[in-house]
């Protein structure tokens, strides 16, 4: 049973037991007034909800229309912050020693100079490995070609 109905059952038994005490049916009427209250809110919400869906696919289109797809070219997701792959292959990330954070820096950074934009802290990305040379397609400390 929904509200309305379990008022209205209320008032059956109030009215079967001929209850005639004021408050219990002046109680009664403002649950009544309650129930329509709540049924009327509910259509209100569904009605909202289905023209929120409109608005979200109006905007999808739009922005499909403007942006253009944003997929991932590189693998078949469909995030516009993959990290499945290395999409850019302008930039490379790495972690900050002071704050641990990933900042992508581009290819004109003097990597013997790097300056994290969260924290500040200036380090470098040049280690002794990697003048050295191995066999290894990838460093092992630095992952740098």
């Amino acid at each position: 049973m929904n509200i309305s109905e379990k008022v209205a059952y209320i008032k059956g038994l109030a009215e079967g037991l001929n209850v005639d005490d004021k408050i219990v049916n002046a109680i009664l009427d403002v649950l009544g007034d309650i129930a329509k209250e709540i049924s009327a809110l509910n259509e209100d919400v569904d009605t909202l909800g289905d023209y929120i869906e409109e608005i979200d696919e109006d905007l999808g289109m739009l922005e499909e229309e403007f942006y253009g797809e944003d997929d991932c070219d590189c693998c078949d997701c469909d995030d516009d912050d993959c990290d499945c792959c290395d999409c850019d292959d302008d930039f490379v990330e790495v972690e900050c020693p002071g704050c641990g954070d990933t900042i992508c820096i581009d290819e004109d950074t003097d990597l013997d100079h790097v300056e994290c934009p969260n924290c500040g802290a200036e380090f470098t990305c040049i280690c002794d490995c990697c003048d050295e040379d191995d066999d290894e397609e990838e460093c092992s400390c630095c992952h740098h070609d």
